[in-house]
């Protein structure tokens, strides 16, 4: 989320700021990619029921993803909407 916003990438609205309070940062994960990031925190998870756009098995908070090395090269695709 923070790579998102800092690089004026629209369609991330991070209102809250990455405290994981309101799914503005709803992102489908690429399916190759899934395996690769933490587990989804009960509190993500929760928030992902409200988001939006449509909930897919590839829906995650990008402000609940923390990018590392291993994750160079990171594939996400943005919802319709956000709000």
């Amino acid at each position: 989320m923070l790579a998102a916003t800092s690089h004026g990438i629209d369609g991330i609205l991070a209102e809250c700021g990455g405290n994981a309070m309101c799914a503005t940062c709803h992102v489908y994960v690429d399916e190759s990619w899934l395996g690769r990031l933490p587990a989804m925190g009960s509190e993500e998870d929760a928030l992902l029921d409200g988001a939006a756009a449509e909930r897919r098995p590839t829906s995650r908070l990008s402000c609940q993803i923390k990018l590392t090395p291993d994750l160079d090269g990171l594939v996400l695709r943005l919802p319709d909407r956000q709000v």
